[in-house]
């Protein structure tokens, strides 16, 4: 895959599908930043030879100053994967906690559209771009007890289809992926019962590896990807394939 002079942003890229991805640009030559706002931020740049930027991306301001600072430190960024995603509570929606959907639905979706919108102008100007949005199976089925996360989920998709339309006739490909459930730091997050129903609905029979979503994402991402846009890609291990 052809990577020559690129410089991709991977919003939480910190640890789970997020570092994954950034390390394995790393390795194909590409310049990585992280945006994020964990702590092991720094840390797990290090590990790849990346830069670590603090960001919020519930933050317009601090997405624009994550921007500036990508593009005059290293430079205009033509890749952006954006990972960064909480899960919430576990509750019916008459129990769920109004100030946690706000959080959730701030962080997946909102945060997503921010930095989208950032990130845009830039590939318009270079006249190339690839985008990755990481969604979930949850968005296309919705799982029971995690209204927040499955509505924030539906909304990256039908966000990624529309920025993918109104970027069509350029060579800007915005896609998503839709991912079962990875055994990443988001499981602290959930219960027990919500983690055994998610491997239950999975016909693998195992949980998706970190390493199975880098590869399809920075397929998604190269200049290989000359066609798709506007699509969402199943990383569910056979449980939604539409």
């Amino acid at each position: 895959m052809e990577f020559q002079g690129q410089t991709a942003v991977v919003t939480g890229a910190a640890q789970g599908i997020g570092f994954a991805v950034a390390e394995l640009l790393a390795q194909k030559g590409v310049k990585v930043v992280s945006w994020d706002v964990d702590q092991g931020n720094a840390a797990a740049m290090d590990k790849i030879g990346g830069t670590a930027i603090a960001c919020d991306i519930t933050d317009l301001a601090s997405v624009q100053a994550a921007y500036a600072k990508t593009c005059a430190d290293v430079d205009t960024p033509t890749i952006l994967v954006n990972s960064a995603g909480i899960a919430g509570p576990n509750a019916t929606v008459e129990d769920y906690d109004v100030d946690a959907w706000r959080a959730v639905v701030d962080i997946n979706l909102t945060g997503t559209f921010f930095v989208n919108k950032v990130c845009v102008p830039g590939m318009k100007a270079k006249g190339y771009g690839r985008i990755l949005n990481v969604a979930s199976v949850a968005g296309k089925e919705g799982n029971p007890n995690a209204s927040a996360y499955s509505a924030s989920k539906a909304g990256v998709i039908g966000l990624t289809k529309s920025l993918g339309k109104e970027l069509a006739d350029m060579d800007i490909a915005v896609n998503c992926v839709t991912p079962a459930a990875a055994r990443t730091r988001i499981f602290d997050q959930m219960s027990q019962e919500h983690i055994d129903y998610m491997l239950s609905k999975i016909p693998r029979g195992r949980f998706l590896e970190v390493e199975e979503a880098a590869k399809m994402i920075v397929w998604a991402v190269s200049a290989e990807n000359t066609f798709s846009t506007g699509a969402v890609f199943d990383l569910s291990g056979g449980r939604a394939t539409y």
